[in-house]
């Protein structure tokens, strides 16, 4: 299965809620994170290309700083997925093969699912909420200054684009009762979709 949503949508608690269900979760985010410790191939080359400005003081990479960038810059943007993109899909796709075989339910946490791109889901999840609410989460929540979170979702996909690309609409509106109520609607049209034949996984996903 493929699930995403815009930043603020929700989307782990829906990931965190099917896990709960008997998913196995093969998280984007997670994984990016691990790939970008230091000693990692991912490290190396993001730190030569932005330079010591990303590095917090304990010698990790500041996440921030990182975003403070790209984020008011489409082309470091681009740069920076040119490095950690292709990385963290030959790793999805590993962790796809793994469960080759087994009876599980393996939903792709992806932020930037894509209909067109190299991840062959029997299904898409979208977790939808209204931008403004979307805003006022990342505020409250996450502590984001309210710039920062208009920016972060300005750079990504529209919700109208969103939405036309879901199979099954996860609606994240109301409370979070609510939502619970959605997640187990979402887990039991999951159990009537057909068997999953998995696809060969490219040399080089595509960003």
């Amino acid at each position: 299965m493929g699930l995403t949503g815009g930043i603020g949508a929700g989307k782990s608690t829906v990931s965190t809620g099917l896990r709960d269900r008997g998913a196995v979760i093969v998280d984007a985010d997670a994984i990016t994170k691990e790939l970008q410790q230091p000693g990692t191939e991912v490290f190396a080359a993001i730190v030569a290309h932005f330079g010591d400005r990303v590095l917090a003081a304990d010698g990790t990479l500041d996440r921030q700083a990182i975003a403070d960038i790209v984020f008011n810059d489409p082309e470091e943007l681009k740069v920076l997925n040119g490095i950690v993109h292709p990385a963290v899909g030959i790793e999805i796709f590993r962790r796809i093969q793994e469960q080759t075989g087994t009876d599980n339910v393996v939903v792709l946490d992806i932020p930037l699912l894509r209909k067109d791109g190299p991840y062959k889901v029997s299904g898409t999840l979208v977790v939808d909420t209204p931008v403004e609410t979307a805003v006022q989460r990342l505020v409250d929540f996450r502590a984001m200054d309210e710039a920062d979170a208009r920016a972060r979702i300005a750079n990504q996909i529209t919700r109208e684009e969103r939405l036309e690309m879901a199979d099954f609409v996860v609606d994240n509106g109301g409370t979070e009762a609510d939502l619970d109520a959605e997640i187990e609607r979402a887990w039991a049209w999951i159990q009537t979709l057909p068997d999953w034949t998995p696809p060969e996984p490219p040399v080089t996903p595509a960003p």
